[in-house]
């Protein structure tokens, strides 16, 4: 077992490997402050979220409550979502899916059945964010990806999902108006997700 808590460096070796992974995560005692996914081979773990970020993951959830298909719910609770055919394990920031997919006694989520994910991006986890989770959420059919690039300060917006990754993208910086598409079709709006200007930055 590797534990990154930056990019990982090696790949998997199968779905066995994969499996033993997922085995080794469950039993992992996480360091305090950090979160721990499968990626690329790896078990990576990751730094807990900036305290501004809680304010962006709630505007996200309130805004997308009243759009959400009928029988889904929408969280930023910590969840482990698994991706067996990429060998991949994502814990997403923000997390829309059918209300059934969480009636299991298991810690791995079905990931092929999230209708909305959003990453906020950290210097540990952006390049994953905008190359890898791309290409897994996308040929796993999620509808909407949503990438807040806190240290840009912009959002993307990824829809119409393709085994290459998406086919359509749209960003914007923070402040301005987005559009989420089906399964949603409605607007998101960025204003407040900047960092506190007294802060250092994200």
């Amino acid at each position: 077992m590797t534990l990154m808590t930056e990019r990982p460096t090696t790949g998997g070796t199968g779905p066995r490997a994969f499996e033993a992974l997922l085995s080794d995560l469950d039993d992992l005692v996480v360091p305090v402050g950090y979160k721990a996914e499968i990626i690329k081979g790896n078990i990576v773990l990751s730094p807990w979220s900036r305290g501004y970020y809680h304010r962006v993951m709630e505007l996200v959830c309130r805004q997308l409550t009243p759009a959400l298909p009928d029988g889904h719910t929408i969280g930023s609770a910590p969840f482990l979502y698994v991706f067996p055919q990429d060998e991949r394990a994502y814990g997403p920031d923000v997390h829309a899916a059918p209300r059934q997919v969480y009636e299991t006694v298991s810690n791995r989520l079905d990931g092929e059945a999230l209708s909305f994910v959003a990453e906020l991006t950290s210097a540990s986890t952006r390049d994953d964010d905008l190359t890898d989770k791309v290409e897994v959420y996308g040929r796993a059919g999620v509808p909407v990806y949503l990438i807040l690039d806190m240290q840009e300060e912009r959002a993307t917006v990824l829809w119409a999902p393709s085994a290459k990754g998406y086919e359509s993208r749209c960003t914007q910086p923070f402040g301005e108006k987005v559009h989420i598409p089906e399964p949603f079709d409605c607007l998101l709006d960025t204003s407040g997700f900047q960092a506190p200007r007294s802060s250092s930055g994200a």
